[in-house]
């Protein structure tokens, strides 16, 4: 059992939206949302007055399914897209 990976080990695929951000190949989730953050620190998407908030890019609203997404509710939108 000690070869069994967690939850946030095991690789997963991402969507072909998710994808443009992460690339295609699979990765553990933990690494999926680090890509994101990244992506969002890279393209300043913070709203400056609220950091909690994610202010979508076009790559991002094809994820979140809007224009605007708390960070609290950013992994329930990439669940979404991870197989």
């Amino acid at each position: 059992m000690a070869d069994r990976q967690s939850g946030l080990q095991r690789p997963v695929k991402p969507s072909a939206d998710l994808a443009a951000i992460t690339g295609p190949d699979p990765l553990p989730r933990s690494q999926v949302v680090s890509k994101v953050w990244d992506h969002i620190r890279k393209n300043n998407l913070q709203n400056p007055q609220n950091k909690r908030e994610i202010v979508a890019d076009d790559k991002l609203k094809k994820i979140f399914g809007k224009d605007r997404c708390s960070m609290f509710e950013m992994n329930k939108h990439l669940s979404k897209h991870l197989s």
